[in-house]
């Protein structure tokens, strides 16, 4: 067969999506999130850990500036979710970046951007389960159970939830996501309560006197506003679930551009408003990491039970996060292994429609931080998140080339733009890779913790660069496989 006819026959099924999807890998799923599946699925990778519990320490460091850094980060965070989303409406694909990596990049790129993403969620679960057995120690019913058990128990739970379907896992992430948005209204209504009848908080009254009288929006300086970039930066990771969760949509085409769109006033309303609130009621000093700063909040206006509440709220959230890194890294590792990049068994899938291959593999590397948890429980959370944060900024940095390329194709008349676009193309995805790559730079002033996060990169290049030529021989052309499917 000549090399036209191979390309005819390629790209005749392509003009129709119902005859064979374009990645191997998304054959076989099920179609049933929903529209609000989809959409709280968007407003919990919003919203998590970084705001309920990091926004202390990084408020403790930074002061009101904090709010400034999350409006940054979150402009460039809606520019990555707003490519995907032009991205997924061309073709919907469970493989999300990976499969337009594969697509766009080549094997070598599916290859870096899946397991990089894999090394972010894997790492993040790991910080996940010891976040729960540290929120759950919080009670004293659970003060004597070792820290490795309840972390062993929480992955447990997630698990059986993900491998049972996809459905579970959508109203799963739906609940969550109502009681993290139901939490922050609520504080922010008391907020703007105590501010609008000027309310002592902890003995002074709110207002922009307390930023005023405590250095100002930069109390110590710009440099500790970059420094916390990084975890303002992993505060926003999961927003490109959004992509992968329109895989099992039915009507991606209705879902994704609402979804998308909506996550920018999201982090307006939620991220800068509650930060912005926080610093007009107590000085950015009072803060600490140890604590959540709503729960600092409440306790001083003598609120009982503030703690137990924003505790339960803060469980919810590292669940919710637990859940949505298996279900997506399921989904990529699938997508991955039906091209020979990843191991073939994370490619099975359960008669539930659900890739429990790569689920399980996920899970193996979390038993890893279970063992963590147990040798240095103390350390266990930082440690990975530090791995993580690279995880998530290589990712975001591949779906922008990917975007940047499609783009050049559409100009080429090679392939069509959805009217659902990301604006100022192609400046927005230079700017914002740009960005990304100054906040790993930057990490660099941090020699406690960036410096050493730093100088993991070249340790995962390394086993990167083993691991494509362990796999190389196996890893079959879009071509190939195109026309293997053809002649079935």
């Amino acid at each position: 067969m000549s090399k036209d006819a191979v390309n005819t026959a390629v790209a005749a099924p392509r003009s129709d999506a119902a005859q064979m999807p374009a990645d191997a890998g998304d054959a076989g799923y099920s179609k049933d999130l929903k529209a609000r599946h989809v959409n709280m699925i968007a407003i919990g990778g919003a919203i998590g850990t970084g705001l309920f519990l990091g926004a202390g320490g990084r408020l403790h460091n930074a002061g009101p500036a904090l709010a400034i850094a999350y409006l940054v980060c979150g402009i460039f965070a809606f520019f990555v979710v707003r490519a995907l989303g032009e991205l997924v409406l061309y073709r919907p694909s469970s493989g999300s970046f990976v499969s337009y990596a594969r697509e766009f990049l080549g094997e070598k790129g599916a290859y870096v951007a899946g397991w990089m993403y894999f090394l972010n969620w894997s790492t993040t679960g790991i910080a996940d389960i010891t976040a729960i057995a540290l929120y759950t120690h919080y009670w004293s019913l659970f003060t004597d159970i070792p820290q490795w058990v309840l972390a062993l128990a929480a992955l447990a739970v997630v698990l059986a939830v993900n491998l049972i379907s996809v459905k579970i896992f959508g109203e799963m992430e739906f609940w969550f996501a109502i009681i993290k948005v139901a939490t922050l209204v609520a504080f922010m209504f008391v907020g703007i309560f105590l501010l609008a009848t000027q309310h002592e908080v902890g003995g002074q009254t709110p207002g922009l006197d307390v930023i005023t009288d405590h250095g100002g929006v930069f109390p110590h300086g710009l440099m500790p506003v970059v420094l916390v970039m990084q975890g303002v930066i992993f505060a926003y990771a999961a927003l490109e679930l959004v992509g992968v969760a329109a895989g099992e949509t039915a009507e991606p085409e209705k879902v994704v551009p609402r979804a998308v769109n909506s996550i920018m006033w999201r982090v307006g309303l939620f991220y800068v408003g509650s930060v912005v609130l926080l610093a007009l009621l107590l000085p950015g000093s009072v803060y600490s990491a140890d604590e959540s700063p709503f729960v600092t909040v409440l306790s001083k206006i003598g609120v009982e039970g503030a703690g137990d509440v924003m505790n339960l709220v803060v469980l919810t959230a590292a669940m919710s996060s637990l859940n949505s890194g298996l279900y997506s890294t399921g989904r990529i590792l699938r997508s991955m292994a039906m091209a020979g990049s990843a191991p073939k068994f994370t490619a099975r899938m359960n008669r539930s429609q659900v890739p429990y291959g790569g689920i399980l593999l996920t899970c193996a590397v979390c038993v890893l931080g279970v063992g963590l948890n147990y040798l240095m429980p103390s350390q266990a959370f930082e440690i990975v998140l530090n791995v993580a944060s690279l995880g998530i900024i290589s990712t975001w940095v591949i779906i922008m080339i990917c975007h940047l390329l499609f783009v050049r194709r559409a100009k080429a008349g090679l392939v069509t733009r959805p009217s659902f676009r990301l604006p100022g193309s192609p400046v927005t995805e230079i700017v914002t890779i740009a960005f990304l790559i100054a906040v790993l730079g930057l990490m660099w002033n941090d020699p406690e913790v960036g410096r050493k996060t730093l100088l993991l990169i070249p340790v995962i290049a390394l086993m990167l660069i083993a691991g494509w030529f362990a796999l190389r021989r196996r890893v079959t052309q879009p071509e190939d496989r195109e026309l293997t499917d053809l002649t079935k």
